[in-house]
């Protein structure tokens, strides 16, 4: 039986979502294709396909020892240079060497895997052959995410100490410029009867980009803001159902788990306008560009039954488009490719270029 060694140290700093997006990946193919393949995580040794969610120097030191091992090499794409630019604040000649450094790693593999197909051509430009890349969405268990009954949400309200008549935004992302916090601050500022919560915090501390400033903030917030600091995961399920919008004001984005997670509890997504996510979210979403259009969304959603419940209906539809089997039929695909090149290369004598 063919085995798959998953590597990732995404899940040492907790509140980031490259950590849930590789606990679902992983969850899913341990459930779905454990009679196909042995599944291993963070072994060291070398298994017929290596598969890498993280970037860390120790798995790039590894490569030729697997290359030398006939090991299929796979990344997990989550970012880009100009996707990290905003996120985390180095020394200049540091965040050079790091930005070539993301780029060097995803060169060094046989294959990368991207969950939004506009980073296929901006990996092109970077120099990486088309044909090594694939696209395959993030996935969320419904086991985990799911809509609670009228209720349960009663109840949350009450130990969350929220109104049961409160509108509620929710955002969840670590605290970054790049995330729109300000904007979300300022948006609560111009709608004080609507309550608004921040999930998340500093993940990377101090070197955060807006480190300073976010935090000033923090320390004294609009009363209709609440900071809640990083929540575990399991915590999460609850805030969706109790939220009437989920909402992420972000510059910048890949495909945010936070979202499938909302959608799988039918809460209404509101975006900014973002190139990545027509051809990932359709027309599954609200989206805008100024705090204005924004309070407009927001408005209507909060007076307008109707226009609500068409938001609940499409969240609820793009929960049913990114079902378990679909993706899971893209991952049993993958690996059955990968390892059928990878043998017909062995058999002709030949090895990967990378």
């Amino acid at each position: 039986m063919p085995t798959i060694n998953m590597l990732s140290a995404a899940d040492k700093v907790k509140g980031q979502g490259v950590g849930s997006a590789y606990l679902e990946q992983l969850d899913l193919v341990q459930n779905g294709l454990g009679e196909e393949y042995t599944i291993e995580v963070n072994k060291v040794k070398c298994a017929d396909i290596m598969h890498y969610h993280t970037i860390n120097l120790p798995y790039y030191l590894s490569l030729p020892f697997a290359k030398a091992r006939k090991s299929v090499t796979v990344g997990a794409v989550h970012f880009l240079p100009e996707t990290v630019d905003g996120s985390i604040k180095l020394p200049h000649i540091a965040t050079h060497v790091f930005y070539k450094y993301i780029i060097e790693f995803y060169k060094s593999m046989d294959y990368l895997v991207t969950v939004n197909p506009n980073f296929i051509d901006k990996l092109e430009a970077y120099g990486i052959p088309r044909n090594k890349i694939a696209y395959i969405p993030n996935f969320v268990s419904k086991e985990k995410f799911y809509k609670m009954n009228e209720l349960q949400k009663k109840e949350l309200r009450k130990a969350y100490n929220i109104p049961q008549d409160k509108f509620v935004v929710l955002c969840a992302g670590q605290l970054q410029l790049r995330k729109g916090v300000f904007e979300f601050v300022e948006i609560a500022k111009a709608m004080p009867e609507v309550e608004f919560i921040w999930v998340g915090g500093f993940s990377f501390g101090n070197i955060t980009s807006g480190y300073k400033e976010v935090k000033e903030l923090l320390d004294n917030p609009p009363k209709n803001v609440r900071f809640l600091g990083i929540v575990e995961r399991d915590k999460m399920n609850e805030l969706y159902n109790i939220a009437d919008l989920m909402f992420l004001p972000s510059y910048s984005e890949l495909f945010p788990m936070i979202i499938l997670e909302a959608m799988n509890c039918n809460t209404p997504i509101l975006l900014r306008d973002l190139d990545i996510y027509p051809n990932i979210l359709f027309d599954y979403y609200m989206k805008g560009n100024t705090n204005e259009e924004f309070i407009g969304h927001i408005q209507r959603l909060k007076n307008d039954i109707a226009y609500k419940e068409k938001y609940i209906a499409k969240s609820k539809e793009g929960s049913e488009f990114y079902s378990r089997e679909h993706i899971l039929s893209m991952w049993q695909e993958f690996y059955a490719e990968i390892l059928c090149a990878n043998k017909k290369i062995l058999l002709a004598g030949g090895e990967f270029t990378t």
